[in-house]
């Protein structure tokens, strides 16, 4: 454990940024499921309103910082594809 005021204070700002940053990722990887569920059971009109909540979710957590932004746009990519296929 640290004995400089500054680090012990740093050290409590990470554990809550880490936090934060879990719940979204949490977020973002249970809208992404609930899509993936919606399209396996061949529901394209839920699917289409999930797809847009999850494209949400990554973008808020791309720009909060938690993800990169080309992991997001692969991500929101792959999830149009999955879509478009099952609409097709």
């Amino acid at each position: 454990m640290p004995n400089i005021k500054s680090a012990i204070k740093r050290v409590s700002v990470i554990e809550k940024k880490t936090l934060r940053n879990n719940m979204i990722k949490s977020g973002v990887r249970t809208a992404i499921k609930k899509f993936e569920e919606a399209i396996e059971n061949k529901d394209v009109q839920n699917a289409e309103t999930l797809f847009v909540t999850a494209t949400k979710k990554i973008d808020m957590a791309c720009s909060k910082g938690v993800i990169v932004k080309n992991t997001a746009a692969r991500k929101k990519s792959k999830l149009a594809q999955k879509l478009n296929a099952v609409k097709a």
